[in-house]
């Protein structure tokens, strides 16, 4: 069996999350300490009391989703025996799941981790005015058709593919205007449904290119070491080891295509046939059995799920 480690992106919070794991496990509580420590914030009380339109601002999901997945690593390398060298081929993450990734191979630490997520996050929300932009899911598209319908609806404005999911599913971002027009546009070019997204601002689209300078910035002052296993980048769909590489593709990554269903796919044919997601939710659970025909996928967010992988290491 081949392993990778997969980590969830922003959509995957909800209140409540992380609790059972802290309740457990001290390895969890101190990865929470240690985050509410870096950003001198009670954040995972807010994970866990809510209210829940706080824990969804951009600013607060990005760390917290990290901590919930950091957390629940913590607890499989003390409870499990896990070593990601020995029991896994690659890690990768969704679009801030990738800075999950990398902590977890021990790129980053963790408080440099949510230091980042919350400079992240905060330059995502400012990057546009707010109601300028959007987001729309583009359902029974395969991305070339997808990107065909955004090129046509831009017309002069922003219009780009953020989310190359799998399963033709496939997201766009930009201007207001231009993403309806996408969304008129679709059905008639094959789609089985289009709809807008709730989201505070068009992320992974030309409109970011401010937030992309300021991660350059904030990527500039924090130390990188090589990964422990290589991180399968979402802009490049292959897999990176060099920090400098794994810098320059979190910067692009702000504006570029999260190439999630390419990702997988490189991963699954490198002979990965077992996907671990870890932290909150299965939304990656449930892509990678729609790209991966075969593979195996489960998640890892509660404290039986820990127990489960401990049988599955073992076995």
């Amino acid at each position: 069996m081949t392993r990778a480690f997969i980590f969830p992106g922003q959509g995957s919070q909800a209140v409540g999350m992380g609790k059972a794991l802290a309740d457990a496990f001290p390895a969890a509580r101190a990865v929470f300490d240690e985050v509410d420590a870096a950003l001198s914030q009670r954040l995972s009380a807010l994970m866990w009391e809510g209210p829940a339109d706080e824990l969804t601002l951009t600013a607060n999901a990005q760390p917290a989703l990290m901590a919930v997945s950091l957390a629940a690593m913590r607890v499989l390398e003390a409870e499990t025996g896990l070593d990601l060298k020995r029991h896994a081929a690659f890690v990768a993450g969704h679009s801030l799941g990738e800075y999950s990734a990398l902590a977890a191979a021990g790129t980053f630490s963790i408080a440099d981790t949510a230091r980042l997520l919350r400079i992240r996050g905060d330059a995502m929300q400012r990057a546009t005015p707010v109601g300028t932009g959007a987001m729309a899911a583009l359902l029974g598209l395969e991305l070339e058709a997808a990107a065909e319908v955004a090129r046509e609806a831009a017309q002069g404005d922003v219009c780009d593919v953020a989310n190359d999911n799998g399963g033709a599913q496939v997201v766009v971002s930009g201007d207001k205007a231009a993403v309806e027009r996408a969304v008129a546009l679709a059905p008639g070019r094959g789609a089985k449904r289009a709809v807008m997204l709730a989201v505070s601002a068009p992320f992974h689209c030309a409109l970011m290119a401010p937030a992309a300078d300021a991660m350059r910035e904030a990527l500039a002052g924090v130390t990188l070491r090589a990964p422990a296993v290589p991180v399968v980048a979402n802009v490049e769909a292959a897999p990176l080891s060099d920090p400098e590489a794994i810098r320059d593709a979190l910067i692009r990554q702000v504006t570029g295509t999260v190439r999630w269903r390419e990702s997988v796919a490189h991963m699954a044919a490198r002979g990965v046939d077992s996907f671990l997601e870890v932290g909150s939710g299965k939304v990656l659970t449930g892509l990678v059995k729609r790209i991966a025909a075969g593979a195996t996928g489960s998640a890892i967010g509660t404290p039986d799920d820990v127990a489960a992988f401990k049988t599955h290491l073992n076995a």
